[in-house]
């Protein structure tokens, strides 16, 4: 099976009611047919009218940036992953760095996140990623397989099977730095060698790993040439649509 090329944009919290529906409008006006697929992730407020604006777009789907780990209940401020789906979401952007880093979530609570997001029908973008001092110790292996097994390795080989992984070094994200082409392809490498050992080669071969980490239109088309990158995971330039369509048509033509 040819793994799943996939571009999704984390808008994170940018975008008003007017400024999302203005963004969302120009970006499909301006696609041609999608080859790869391609995720929305707008903050919350969007997402209804979203889910109307891009039904019936073959490739085009719809994600949200976080969830909450129980189904529901008395938590004021919290999105349920049911709620998600019940507005056309498909995926799930899980463990994000500025979620670890700004709200303490670690290993226990993404797990529960990861599935509660399954059992809702919701594909979770899983995020890994290593700060720079880690880099610089030479320690960033160890980080990210630790971040693989605390948030997903608990998963049977069926249900790890719907997810997909996203590596953001976090010295790269906002930073206008971008890793290498062969360090990213080095922890992609790495990545789907972890996932090997867990769940086997075929499991392996069809999980699509992203790259978060200022992803933009100069840099997309050598970051997705490499052999285990499938795409990206986009901040910044997913608000501007000359950008983020340029990222889209960055994959290496067959």
């Amino acid at each position: 099976m040819v793994r799943k090329q996939i571009v999704a944009g984390n808008w994170k919290m940018n975008m008003d009611f007017d400024e999302g529906r203005d963004l969302a409008f120009s970006i499909i006006r301006k696609l041609g047919p999608l080859h790869s697929q391609v995720i929305f992730c707008p903050p919350f407020i969007h997402l209804n009218y979203l889910s109307v604006l891009t039904k019936g777009i073959a490739n085009l789907s719809l994600g949200a940036q976080n969830c909450h780990q129980q189904n529901n209940g008395a938590y004021t401020g919290e999105v349920a992953a049911s709620m998600l789906k019940s507005v056309g979401c498909e995926y799930v952007i899980l463990g994000h760095s500025e979620r670890r880093e700004y709200f303490a979530e670690g290993d226990e609570i993404l797990a529960q996140k990861v599935d509660v997001a399954i059992a809702n029908d919701l594909i979770p973008i899983f995020c890994v990623g290593e700060k720079l001092e880690i880099r610089e110790a030479g320690t960033h292996e160890n980080t990210v397989e630790k971040q693989l097994k605390g948030g997903l390795f608990h998963l049977e080989k069926d249900l790890f099977s719907k997810v997909v992984v996203a590596y953001e070094p976090v010295w790269a994200i906002g930073t206008g730095k971008t890793a290498s082409p062969q360090q990213v392809q080095e922890m992609h490498y790495f990545i789907r060698k972890a996932i090997a050992n867990k769940y086997g080669k075929k499991i392996a071969d069809m999980t699509s790993i992203l790259y978060g980490g200022s992803v933009k239109p100069n840099n997309a088309k050598e970051l997705f040439e490499n052999s285990d990158v499938d795409g990206g995971l986009i901040g910044g330039a997913a608000l501007k649509a000359s950008d983020f369509i340029d990222i889209i048509n960055s994959f290496p033509k067959d």
